[in-house]
């Protein structure tokens, strides 16, 4: 009696090299069946988190973050005397803890139907850019005054010395978008609640406002509402 000849799986994944091949046929063998059979860097629950497409899916809250406050430097008297400033460069430097962050700063956010993401200027740009590619959705920028190019609206919110003013185009939003805001650092709450005033001025949804970082000391907050917030750090 004969047999049926076992297929050729690897027929079907001509770009796979040798050594490729073995690896993924050893990690079957193993019984380790949550991998699947694909180019390596793409499998799911497993140590190649950092390229895998599918762990990257989950976007779960049991992800295991690296201690990313050592990457935030304090600088003294910046930018004037009396204030400590929170320097993120070494963080986005370091693309193992950017990766981190980011994963992070996505962990709330499964399901939760986001058509754009703002980020403020200038350092929410930086994982701003980065959460809306993530999302595949589009990014908008928020700007102080003359940056815009387009027509705007603006909001004007108090500084400890004076009133600050940001920008956004009057195009940026539509009616009923869901948005993500996005802003390095959550202080006294004067930003957000004026960012938050364009967003619903222009007549989107708040899905929540995330920041890198939350000095919960200046009750920033509390000026937020009931709006969802987010911090991947807090102090």
């Amino acid at each position: 009696m004969g047999y049926k000849k076992s297929p050729d799986y690897r027929q079907s994944f001509p770009f796979l090299s040798d050594l490729d091949w073995i690896q993924t046929s050893n990690l079957l063998s193993r019984n380790q069946m949550r991998y699947s059979v694909a180019p390596r860097g793409l499998f799911c629950g497993c140590k190649y988190k950092d390229k895998c497409v599918t762990c990257k899916s989950k976007r779960g809250l049991n992800l295991k973050i690296m201690p990313l406050k050592k990457y935030i430097r304090d600088i003294q008297d910046f930018p004037k005397p009396g204030i400590g400033f929170k320097d993120i460069t070494p963080l986005l430097s370091n693309p193992i803890a950017r990766q981190e962050t980011l994963e992070l700063l996505l962990s709330t956010l499964k399901d939760k139907q986001i058509n754009k993401v703002i980020g403020v200027e200038s350092r929410g740009f930086f994982f701003g850019i980065l959460l809306a590619e993530a999302l595949n959705v589009g990014f908008i920028p928020v700007r102080k005054p003359k940056k815009l190019p387009y027509e705007t609206i603006s909001a004007t919110y108090d500084l400890e010395y004076g009133t600050d003013t940001l920008e956004i185009h009057i195009d940026a939003i539509e009616k009923g978008d869901r948005v993500l805001i996005h802003d390095d650092v959550l202080a006294t709450g004067g930003t957000a609640k004026a960012v938050c005033e364009l967003v619903e001025r222009l007549g989107g949804e708040i899905v929540q406002c995330n920041f890198l970082m939350e000095l919960t000391f200046l009750h920033g907050r509390d000026k937020l509402g009931d709006n969802e917030i987010f911090a991947a750090m807090t102090y």
